[in-house]
């Protein structure tokens, strides 16, 4: 049977039982292309089937296992495709915004705006990477809320959920929080100057440096020993 353990802080159950599989996937406790029951998970986590059914819907949307009408769910090994297509919705969807966000933003958006951009610094220097990131989350979606794009700022925070599921931070590769934030900087200062071609290339760079990042992950994982 695989070992498999619920985070504690996850902020919902059904979060949990993602991030206990995940984690199981990643370090071989669940095979890839093996099938697992809905009812075998339940009773390893000692938990009922619902949250199990949940996460399981979650992880098939990340596309870390695939739902087996009747039968459970099997487990699809990640890959970097998957993390490919995400930033180029989102390479689609945030440079753009960046730019909307300089030249139609409200000062109390652009003030909203700097303030997440401080809270990132504040987290830098006490080296508190829980804080870090969803000061992280906070601008991105502030950027898109500027922009006038609810749609895309509920969008976009479905697909970073989903990047979580498919593997670690880019910290995990050595980028330190100092060079993410730095890499924000310019972004959030465009915006402020109101500059929005500035604030589009800039939003580009960080963009394709974190998605080269993140594939790379994946791809190193893939030939690991562990086979993930």
């Amino acid at each position: 049977m695989p070992s498999l353990h619920l985070p504690s802080e996850a902020p919902t159950l059904a979060d949990a039982v993602a991030s206990a599989v995940r984690d199981g996937i990643a370090a071989g406790e669940l095979v890839p292309e093996t099938t697992y029951s809905v009812y075998q998970l339940a009773e390893l986590l000692g938990i009922s089937r619902s949250p199990v059914r949940e996460g399981m819907l979650r992880l098939a949307e990340a596309g870390l296992v695939e739902i087996r009408r009747n039968r459970g769910f099997r487990v699809l090994p990640p890959r970097a495709h998957d993390v490919e297509e995400i930033v180029e919705i989102r390479l689609a969807l945030e440079p753009a915004a960046a730019r909307k966000a300089a030249l139609l933003g409200t000062q109390e958006q652009h003030a909203a705006i700097k303030a997440a951009l401080e809270e990132m610094a504040a987290a830098v220097q006490r080296g508190d990477e829980a804080a870090f990131w969803p000061a992280d989350r906070r601008l991105h979606d502030l950027l898109l809320r500027a922009a006038g794009n609810a749609r895309a700022a509920a969008i976009v925070a479905q697909l970073r959920s989903t990047t979580a599921l498919l593997g670690p931070p880019t910290t995990a590769s050595g980028r330190t929080l100092a060079e993410i934030h730095a890499e924000h900087d310019p972004v959030v200062g465009a915006v402020l100057a109101r500059d929005g071609i500035a604030a589009e290339a800039a939003m580009r760079a960080h963009l394709e440096a974190t998605g080269d990042l993140l594939v790379a992950n994946l791809a190193l994982r893939s030939v690991s020993p562990n086979g993930v």
